[in-house]
């Protein structure tokens, strides 16, 4: 039997001829509020994500379904297991575009990682999704919509992939923006904050977050200042648990604040980056 979990948020937004639909997780404090996309022009689907449990994944595929238009296809942002574990539970029959490292991490490691969130029982999938195809950076046009790809290095994730359709305004940025949530921190804050700055004066106006709802320029401002504190409390010497009461306390209003027990391992230790 598969856990009932709080029900999810969802938004959706009409930008042009395309209507967005962002599906969020529940923002209770054991949850890290995965936001997943979909994007709707005028006869398909194209999806970014695949949340992280197994229920919501369910529920995000039901959801699209529900909307009436053929899924063309998936594209995978990174190789966090928030972002592929549902997958696997839900899109197995569709076509998952990712970059060549993130493919090459779920052949390599996925499995893995997978093992290594066992804890979760029903809650991950059996299985590793490989994606088929490849994205690389450039241009697409997909059901009439011009769509710009990008890989960014060094920011939350060694490796994302970005997508923006700047005829729209609309910058898809997931984990380089969290959105009313605590961040997760390692080791590449000071060049993370030099992509958001370039963001901040891009022309774009809707930026769709990986964690948390829909956002704007205000946040992309607000994940800078997040990311500047941090590394300032960092290299003051706080660490752990020291580091993680100092975080909540200048940001009590941030949302999720399980993601410190997750990335502070790996930020402060030696644990696996899975």
């Amino acid at each position: 039997m598969v856990a009932q979990l709080p029900d999810p948020i969802i938004i959706a937004r009409r930008v042009g001829g395309v209507r967005f639909h962002t599906f969020i997780s529940s923002f209770t404090d054991d949850n890290i509020a995965n936001a997943t996309h979909i994007i709707e022009s005028e006869n398909k689907l194209v999806l970014v994500d695949g949340q992280f449990l197994v229920p919501y994944a369910l529920k995000f595929r039901e959801y699209a379904d529900s909307i009436g238009k053929p899924i063309d296809r998936i594209y995978l942002s990174h190789r966090h297991p928030d972002h592929w574990f549902g997958l696997a539970a839900a899109f197995n029959d569709i076509p998952i575009y990712a970059l060549a490292e993130t493919i090459e991490f779920l052949k390599e490691d996925g499995e893995a990682s997978r093992q290594d969130h066992w804890k979760m029982g029903n809650l991950a999938p059996d299985t590793v999704p490989i994606p088929k195809e490849v994205a690389c950076a450039g241009e697409e046009i997909i059901d009439g919509v011009r769509y710009v790809f990008d890989e960014v290095v060094d920011t939350e994730i060694d490796f994302l992939l970005t997508i923006a359709l700047p005829d729209l305004g609309v910058f898809i940025a997931q984990d380089l923006i969290y959105s009313g949530t605590h961040l997760y921190l390692t080791q590449s804050m000071n060049h993370w904050i030099q992509v958001l700055q370039g963001m901040l004066l891009s022309d774009y106006d809707l930026f769709l977050a990986g964690h948390g709802v829909p956002a704007d320029r205000n946040e992309v401002a607000g994940n800078i200042e997040y990311l500047t504190i941090a590394m300032d409390a960092a290299g003051r010497g706080l660490v752990n648990e020291e580091f993680k009461r100092f975080m909540l306390e200048q940001y009590p209003e941030r949302k999720c604040p399980a993601i410190f027990n997750i990335y502070m391992p790996r930020l402060f230790g030696n644990a696996r980056q899975f």
